[in-house]
């Protein structure tokens, strides 16, 4: 028996929304997709320049915090003709990193890792950071980011102590209104069953600037179910008021909907 069967769900991702699409038809779901991610845009200037400001200025850490941005700016060393030479200016100083893309690209690049992040979060780098055991005087830090929001966490290294030069190759632009709108409309309604999400910056577009902010966490924590991929996007939730969200033990889509599933049968055998 399929328990997701006749069970709306809505898909907030843009990438990953074909594949998630149809993980949700196997298992007998009908996905509606709200793309909010936003489009991917590339600060080339910017990034050409971050390289350049890497490998001509000291630092002791560097702090990587998505795999997306980890290969822009290595495809811009490339465009500059320094990829060489930011690969080996890595492999002299401390890298660390948040999560398994990123690790992947490290490995695949031949980059040591000094440090990475225990649970996804840069909560945890951040600890690490303000532990005693780490020298903070006059550490100099090159921190990729690639939101506002996250570029608080500079504020919060400064704190620790660091000196931090801010690094962001990429960026994404605001969803598409009407799209955003309709996905909102939908939660609020409650006509979805549950709304899943691969990324806080879709729960960030979701929620930031919203007017409808209360009745959308009133939904979520009345009858639609929010799932988050993994712990970083399940935090960014909790922060915005959602009580009860829904993540897989391992942080991966196909986990999550079979998570998912599992969640709506338990459900229905308490109910019966």
């Amino acid at each position: 028996m399929n328990w997701l069967d006749g069970k709306l769900i809505g898909v907030a991702a843009d990438r990953s929304a074909e594949s998630l699409r149809n993980l949700i038809q196997k298992k007998g779901g009908k996905p509606v997709v709200y793309p909010i991610q936003g489009k991917q845009t590339l600060n080339e200037q910017t990034s050409q320049q971050n390289i350049k400001d890497f490998l001509f200025e000291p630092f002791d850490w560097a702090i990587i915090t998505t795999g997306i941005g980890a290969k822009t700016l290595a495809d811009s060393s490339v465009e500059v003709g320094l990829y060489s030479s930011f690969i080996e200016k890595l492999n002299e100083t401390r890298v660390a990193i948040r999560g398994k893309k990123t690790l992947n690209w490290c490995k695949s690049n031949a980059v040591q890792v000094s440090l990475v992040s225990e649970d996804g979060t840069m909560e945890s780098i951040l600890k690490t950071f303000a532990d005693e055991q780490i020298d903070r005087k006059q550490t100099q830090v090159f921190l990729q980011v690639y939101s506002q929001d996250d570029a608080k966490l500079k504020e919060e290294l400064e704190k620790a102590g660091c000196h931090v030069y801010l690094s962001q190759p990429y960026s994404y632009e605001e969803p598409i209104p009407e799209v955003l709108h309709n996905l909102k409309n939908a939660i609020i309604t409650q006509s979805l069953d549950a709304v899943v999400f691969t990324s806080k910056t879709q729960v960030n577009n979701l929620f930031g600037k919203s007017r409808d902010k209360h009745e959308i966490i009133q939904a979520f924590n009345d009858k639609v179910l929010a799932v988050a991929v993994g712990k970083v996007t399940a935090n960014e939730l909790n922060r915005n008021g959602v009580l009860n969200v829904l993540k897989p033990d391992q942080p991966k889509m196909g986990p999550m909907v079979v998570a998912l599933e599992r969640y709506v049968r338990q459900i229905a055998l308490y109910n019966h």
